[in-house]
């Protein structure tokens, strides 16, 4: 367990590695080594669409302050959504850039999980450190704990945080009264002051997975412009905003012009946690919910994988733009190792598109048709959901899944079938 605390993140003692050749050991190329950007993915746990202000500004709350303003200086990406409604499918495939009927990951992985994201999966850390990055990650792991399924043997260079939730086995402190997350305007800031090579920063917060913290008394000289201002999830929205702004406010400090900041999510809100759960916004899934079923986490409804998503690159991305594109979390993998000059192992298919000219040009052609897991089951059990462009959701068997990944597998992306 010593990978997960990294005492060089907690030290700043830093160290920096050497360029790798142009060819990797994983077979990836790098075109142009040189002004290389640098990357700070930011991955929110089970938070919402109407989570972000921005994203309903007639609710007139101020929750995400510092994401507004990220999304006011840079894109705003209204139709985003991560690859699977629950946790370790969704996180293994932005790291992959691969369905997680492709990477192997269909299921959470519990505690007492002995194996993880498949050794035979690349990832995108793997191949940015070997084209001369350093790869460091903060926060929420939960693709394997044992052996050579953790973070620093998956391509991240150093590693600060816990392999699964808060939630997930014994804890020392029971209940809602947990402090905020130290390494994320500590440590985070270390690694982007002291490198001196491009980086690759990839923060998994522990916001907004329950257990919670409780909100600070009110502060009688403003006034709550929405009822879940000073609630447990209200506070605990501040907080992690308020990361986001630190970190966001470091980076400005010291390369802003050349560093590409990505905010998103792992998958919708918790809704079984009432009231310590976000909001889906207006993906309400009515036809579901009338029904006595969920539409958030754990489902295929909008409201469990459609989640908020800034992109924030000072003189590359056009301020206070929106756009949207059908795009998933799967497409951070292809669009990072494009903007790196990165061209993944040709031995493989993969379902992330590059999303370059949609950051940077203001295209708006995303993904034909998103596949989603149901209720986190895909491969041999459970069926699979389509969400395309239009108003129609659109179900298929596994089986008949299985057939069309197999007979259009010799296309990079199943997205352009």
């Amino acid at each position: 367990m010593a990978e997960f605390f990294a005492p060089f993140l907690l030290t700043g003692t830093l160290l920096c590695g050497l360029l790798l050749p142009a060819v990797s050991q994983h077979g990836a190329r790098v075109d142009n080594p040189s002004e290389r950007p640098n990357f700070i993915i930011i991955v929110a746990d089970d938070i919402g669409w109407g989570d972000l202000d921005a994203n309903q500004p007639e609710a007139r709350a101020n929750n995400t302050p510092y994401l507004n303003l990220m999304a006011e200086q840079g894109l705003k990406l209204t139709d985003f959504h991560s690859p699977a409604s629950t946790c370790s499918p969704s996180r293994a495939a932005i790291l992959t850039g691969r369905y997680g009927l492709r990477n192997g990951v269909t299921h959470n992985f519990a505690v007492g999980s002995v194996a993880g994201l498949p050794l035979s999966e690349v990832t995108m850390p793997q191949l940015l450190q070997e084209a001369g990055y350093y790869t460091a990650m903060i926060g929420k792991w939960h693709l394997g704990h044992n052996g050579p399924y953790g973070p620093t043997h998956r391509g991240f260079d150093s590693y600060l945080g816990i392999p699964y939730s808060n939630d997930m086995g014994c804890t020392d402190i029971p209940g809602y009264n947990l402090p905020l997350c130290p390494p994320c305007d500590t440590s985070g800031p270390q690694v982007l002051r002291e490198r001196r090579q491009p980086y690759l920063l990839f923060i998994a917060l522990a916001h907004m997975h329950v257990p919670l913290a409780p909100p600070l008394p009110p502060d009688t000289n403003t006034t709550a412009n929405q009822p879940n201002d000073y609630t447990v999830y209200g506070a605990s929205l501040r907080e992690m905003d308020g990361l986001v702004g630190a970190v966001k406010s470091t980076s400005d400090d010291t390369d802003k012009n050349n560093t590409l900041i990505w905010f998103t999510g792992d998958n919708g809100p918790w809704e079984q946690k009432c009231q310590y759960a976000g909001s889906v916004g207006p993906f309400i899934g009515k036809w579901q919910t009338s029904r006595g079923g969920g539409s958030a986490k754990r489902t295929t409804w909008e409201g469990g994988h459609r989640v908020p998503t800034v992109a924030y690159w000072p003189g590359k991305i056009p301020a206070n733009t929106t756009s949207s594109a059908l795009l998933s979390g799967m497409d951070i993998f292809p669009t990072l190792l494009s903007l790196a000059g990165v061209t993944p192992p040709a031995d493989r298919p993969y379902d992330g598109i590059d999303a370059t000219n949609i950051l940077l040009q203001g295209e708006h052609r995303g993904h034909e048709f998103l596949f989603h897991p149901n209720s986190g089951a895909a491969g041999r059990f459970g069926d699979l959901q389509t969400f395309d462009q239009g108003n129609t959701k659109r179900s298929t068997s596994q089986v008949q899944q299985r057939h069309v990944g197999v007979q259009q597998g010799a296309s990079s992306s199943m997205t352009h079938h």
